[in-house]
């Protein structure tokens, strides 16, 4: 009898090994709840302000999906819940992303608007000091220095407001003293016509 009790209980005890390891079930919402949240987090922009803190959160995905293949399934489910926390993380550091691209994009737009205008400045300098030389180019120069003057006005506004376009506005101003620039030191080093 006292076999029969033992082989019971050994037979009870490896039942439950069997029954409590054969439970463990992949942690299906945790990784869709870390889906999700990385799908939210790219779609708040993370993936250009964001982008290192994406990174991290996609790592952490990616080892809790390689646990799961692995069936380490309370690891994985533990790597997802950090995944879906470092995903919702990345989403929340958008905003501040935002706010640093528009500071430099804001700083790079006023610097090369400066850099334009000095050019500018320069041209008309050069132009004066070139006098007759010019004669078959100043009225271009003239519609040119028009032009240039209503859209400084108009890029300097766009900074308050639309750092990117005011860029893009300050590269045409640029463009247009480099041409002036170019043809100029042309006209500078051409010999005299007699």
């Amino acid at each position: 009898m006292k076999n029969f009790r033992n082989t019971v209980s050994l037979f009870v005890v490896v039942s439950l090994l069997f029954l409590f390891s054969g439970c463990a079930k992949p942690p299906e919402a945790e990784q869709k709840a870390a889906q999700s949240a990385m799908e939210a987090a790219v779609a708040a922009g993370a993936d250009k302000h964001a982008a290192e803190a994406l990174a991290e959160a996609n790592k952490l995905k990616q080892t809790a999906d390689a646990q799961a293949a692995e069936k380490k399934y309370k690891e994985a489910k533990q790597a997802y819940i950090d995944a879906k926390a470092a995903f919702e993380k990345a989403a929340g550091a958008v905003e501040a992303g935002k706010a640093k691209a528009l500071e430099a994009a804001t700083a790079e737009a006023n610097a090369t608007l400066a850099a334009a205008e000095e050019g500018w400045k320069a041209i008309e300098a050069e132009a004066a000091r070139l006098g007759k030389k010019m004669k078959a180019q100043k009225a271009e120069l003239a519609t040119d220095a028009q032009a240039f003057g209503e859209n400084l006005k108009t890029a300097k506004e766009l900074v308050a407001t639309d750092a990117v376009a005011a860029k893009a506005k300050a590269d045409e101003l640029k463009a247009l003293v480099e041409k002036w620039a170019t043809s100029l030191k042309d006209l500078a080093t051409a010999p005299a016509k007699k």
